[in-house]
């Protein structure tokens, strides 16, 4: 996995800007950049310059390349140039930054002169792969890079940064020596016995590994809230045709963005709008109204209506509440039972929730975990011939399968805004705050996550051998294929298209 060649790209993004970034990395970061760069006094002495300094001067075409009048070394751009030298740089290599003007064709004109110089052009997130190759970063810290880049709100950005700043991996590094270090008893045991006795080790080994286990159900625990957190609350919002789910919509995001008409079934597909709750942020999803329709394309709304709900964390369910309750209503929340009835993992309120109208969030596990529903009894603006009680008896009895499931209901108003303050309130109280403690890890890589479950099979497999009195022999095997999982998150052992496919999401120039 070494590669010796300097490479560069466009650090900054391809828009017009006050700055851009040009970064060189490599064995001849400087030597490459120096024939393009002259400092105030016209000379190319950039391997002069001290590393972790900042230097005037101009890029410059190569001298051995004249202009049309015949002169050498035209000059591009006005620039500061950064050189860092190994190993205190981003790569741990000797890097060179170009800050320019931060016109597209300027960062393109350099990149141009960098590359005729003897780089060639960076891959995507390649520069963040050699850090994590040359040592200076492990691999959740250099996931952590993207996941910064990436962050839409505070939840996010901080998570990353816990986890940029070593958060993570210490945890991982900490299990990784514990269970090195028990595993190294073992093996001397059983090549000296005479002189390390095992008796009673079973135990103790048993008794080490469910405090491992603990501590890696802690990181998981937070998955699905820490997911809900960083990427926002899948929210469907469902109901009968001309109900106003449309209305909702434009009214939580202030804008139009759904057609409103009086024409029932006029969402023909699912609209997706992001809203922000405080620190929470809603990923809001308009559906077709759910009903029987021999409209072939309304028929594809509504089964798309219904793959919303099965994927949602939150239930938004719109009640028209000038109308009296009708037979479609009830049918309508057997139908949402019937979907949630097959789907199990979702995030619920806690038992003290459950009993009034929030809670901080938490994930159960079976197929009674269900999302929160609220149902918006809509139109308060007109005579309202539906109450909270009566729309809460209908589901009540639809979800009475369901254990202790989260129904709540909010009269409200698409055209006034009553009751909207009441539905960021319970959705506040449902999902927290999303704030992190210092030193907090919420693990939501998906990589990081299948590797500490496959850690977790290995420490039971192990933990099950030791109480069963199975020769030490066998289950140091369970404890070491443990270790090694763990190894993967951080990338002690990762393999080459691995790597490749990890730094291939990352940015150009990242």
């Amino acid at each position: 996995m070494t590669d010796n060649s300097t490479i560069a790209a466009v650090a900054t993004g391809a828009v017009q800007a006050g700055i851009g970034i040009i970064r060189v990395s490599g064995p001849d970061a400087i030597e490459v950049c120096n024939k393009i760069f002259k400092n105030r006094k016209g000379e190319r002495k950039l391997p002069c310059y001290a590393s972790n300094t900042i230097n005037f001067g101009y890029i410059c075409e190569p001298d051995d390349k004249p202009d049309a009048e015949g002169g050498a070394g035209e000059i591009i751009d006005e620039v500061l140039v950064s050189v860092f030298r190994a190993p205190h740089s981003y790569t741990a290599e000797d890097t060179v930054e170009i800050n320019t003007h931060g016109g597209i064709f300027i960062e393109k004109r350099i990149l141009e002169l960098v590359l005729e110089a003897g780089a060639r052009l960076a891959e995507p997130g390649e520069f963040t792969k050699r850090a994590f190759l040359n040592g200076r970063i492990d691999l959740t810290r250099a996931e952590a890079v993207m996941d910064l880049i990436s962050s839409s709100n505070e939840f996010a950005r901080k998570s990353a940064m816990e986890q940029l700043g070593g958060a993570l991996s210490s945890k991982i590094r900490s299990l990784r020596e514990q269970i090195l270090h028990e595993t190294a008893r073992i093996e001397a045991a059983l090549d000296d016995p005479e002189h390390y006795d095992l008796t009673g080790y079973d135990r103790e080994i048993s008794a080490m590994i469910s405090g491992w286990a603990g501590e890696i159900n802690e990181l998981l625990q937070g998955e699905k809230q820490g997911r809900i957190h960083k990427e926002g609350i899948r929210t469907a919002i469902i109901g009968r045709p001309n109900a106003g789910k449309s209305s909702i919509l434009n009214f939580l995001t202030d804008s139009g963005r759904a057609i409103v008409t009086d024409i029932p079934g006029t969402t023909r597909d699912t609209l997706e709008e992001s809203v922000r709750f405080g620190d929470t942020q809603l990923l809001l999803i308009d559906t077709a109204g759910i009903r029987d329709s021999d409209d072939p394309i309304e028929k594809i709304g509504i089964s798309r209506s219904k793959d919303a709900v099965a994927g949602a964390d939150l239930i938004f369910c719109v009640i028209d509440g000038a109308e009296p309750l009708s037979a479609e209503d009830g049918e309508l929340a057997r139908d949402i039972a019937d979907i949630l009835s097959s789907n199990a993992g979702w995030i619920v309120p806690g038992e003290a929730g459950r009993a009034s109208s929030g809670g901080s969030g938490r994930a159960l596990s079976g197929t009674e975990d269900i999302p929160a529903v609220i149902l918006l009894v809509n139109k308060s603006d007109r005579e309202q011939k539906v109450s909270e009680e009566e729309v809460l008896a209908v589901y009540r009895e639809a979800f009475s399968g369901f254990r202790k499931p989260f129904l709540n209901a909010v009269i409200c108003s698409a055209v006034t805004g009553e009751g909207i303050g009441r539905i960021k309130e319970i959705v506040r109280e449902l999902f927290g705050s999303g704030k992190l403690g210092a030193g907090q890890v919420w693990v939501t890589n998906s990589r990081h996550i299948s590797l500490l479950n496959d850690t977790l099979r290995s420490l039971q497999d192990a933990k099950d051998a030791a109480e069963n009195m199975v020769s030490e022999d066998l289950y140091v095997i369970d404890l070491m294929n443990a270790y090694i999982s763990l190894g993967s998150i951080i990338g002690e052992a990762i393999e080459d298209d691995l790597a490749d496919e990890i730094f291939s999401s990352f940015c150009m120039g990242k």
